[in-house]
């Protein structure tokens, strides 16, 4: 994008700050919890409503759960697709909030409330840069499909199945991702993909009821048991014990290592921040980085059994359980893995534990040097003034894949959030300067992705 065309889309924005700004207090005022079931249906009539102000043909995709909200505009030899999610966290707790989080409130320039930087401000800020750039510049030079998932803060249970049905609808040679953010030196992030996620939840009951503790002469103990289980999954070193666990895990290149040093990640202050002497294994420098975003890790995120409360209760727990998170990295598959980690119960003797499958989500990445990340990364060091940061492989996980590379289709999140945006944390907040840069820069990529004839983006449009 030349200067002149810049200029032209910079004043439109300006305009036009009231209008935008109008568009995201509506969406914030909408309590769209999912998990709560509050308001999801009004906040996706007003993702419509939004779309079909700036000229898009849309409907309400129905799953098994809330519907998706879909939206097309434009055309041209391209398509490039935004995915977004209208569903926000709960607030609680209610009480660390500064003003009400579904009053969104202006303070110093920046906004806060409930879903404002995830993801609402850049659900938002698609819709405002492709009326912008209408306005400013002319007819789009590409079709832009918008895609606004209402159960992404609850796993997108029904993703999968919606990608699998939907292929043809949502092809597209490129696709946004949902967020971004900057670094405590304000330089704005990208990143290139996600982790999977297995979620499993194991539970073991010996007796039939809670009984004396004198009965522990005798009588097996169910929080026992689950810990030596436990121990037959993940060894004192940290490595985890299923079977083949690593077998398909992708090494981060030479390029990789390259742009997470880039990233600069602040070791001492992560550990003053947590408290920790060290970090896990005593890692550090280029081992530290590749090890959090390019190995998989496996966590417990809940364990219970028999009494906590204060005071003395001499029980033997009948039943112990606990939820464990493994959060996967490219090619691992969360299914096979599933299916390991039972085999690997029963070969240490564990045949009586359950084990309950209840998420899976594949992992996905974009190479770092494909050519929809330059255009990215290009149009970025224009709108902001300085070099954009890279992250290969982001530690977070999201329904990427079945979206995304399934479909051969390659993304790049970024979005309007800043350092401290507080996602799923009371006083969530984005700053306004970023939500006008953010519109601007998703303009800049509309226009050189729309002229970028030629190149080799992938991606099968229908």
């Amino acid at each position: 994008m030349d200067e002149a065309r810049r200029q032209r889309l910079r004043a439109v924005i300006e305009e036009r700050q009231d209008t935008y700004l109008g568009w995201l207090l509506d969406a914030c005022r909408q309590p769209s919890v999912a998990a709560q079931g509050t308001s999801m249906t009004e906040m996706a009539d007003l993702c419509e409503l939004l779309l079909r102000g700036i000229g898009a043909e849309t409907r309400q995709i129905a799953t098994a759960g809330y519907p998706v909200v879909y939206g097309e505009i434009g055309q041209g030899e391209k398509t490039l697709s935004f995915y977004d999610h209208y569903d926000v966290q709960p607030p609680d707790p209610l009480a660390l909030w500064e003003s009400p989080p579904f009053e969104p409130t202006i303070r110093a320039g920046t906004l806060y409330a409930r879903g404002v930087a995830d993801n609402k401000g850049n659900l938002v800020a698609r819709i405002a840069a492709a009326d912008a750039y209408r306005r400013a510049l002319g007819p789009l030079p590409l079709r832009l499909k918008f895609i606004f998932e209402g159960e992404e803060e609850i796993g997108s249970p029904n993703m999968h199945a919606f990608a699998e049905a939907q292929a043809a609808t949502i092809a597209a040679d490129a696709c946004i991702w949902e967020a971004g953010y900057c670094d405590t030196r304000g330089r704005r992030q990208f990143s290139l993909g996600l982790k999977g996620i297995l979620y499993v939840e194991l539970r073991v009951r010996c007796a039939s009821v809670d009984l004396h503790s004198s009965w522990a002469a005798i009588v097996p103990n169910a929080a026992w048991r689950l810990q030596r289980a436990l121990s037959a999954l993940k060894d004192a070193e940290d490595r985890i014990l299923i079977e083949d666990f690593y077998a398909r895990c992708v090494p981060p290149t030479e390029e990789d290592m390259a742009a997470l040093r880039a990233l600069d990640f602040d070791e001492a202050g992560r550990r003053e921040l947590y408290g920790l002497p060290q970090f896990s294994q005593g890692l550090s420098g280029d081992a530290l980085l590749a090890q959090l975003s390019f190995q998989p890790t496996g966590n417990i995120a809940g364990l219970w059994s028999g009494y906590s409360g204060p005071g003395l209760k001499t029980v033997l727990p009948h039943e112990a359980a606990c939820k464990i998170d493994f959060r996967l990295v490219p090619d691992q598959d969360p299914l096979e893995l599933f299916a390991k980690l039972r085999a690997t119960l029963d070969a240490a003797g564990f045949e009586d534990v359950e084990a309950t499958l209840l998420g899976a989500e594949h992992p996905a990445r974009t190479p770092i040097d494909h050519p929809f990340v330059q255009v990215v990364v290009e149009t970025a060091r224009a709108t902001y003034g300085h070099e954009p940061l890279v992250q290969p492989l982001s530690p977070g996980s999201g329904p990427m894949y079945p979206l995304c590379q399934m479909l051969g289709i390659p993304a790049v999140s970024l979005g309007v959030g800043n350092e401290d945006s507080r996602n799923h944390a009371p006083n969530e907040n984005i700053h306004l300067r970023d939500y006008w840069l953010g519109i601007e820069h998703i303009g800049a990529i509309i226009d050189r992705f729309g002229k970028a004839s030629g190149e080799c983006f992938g991606g099968a449009v229908s």
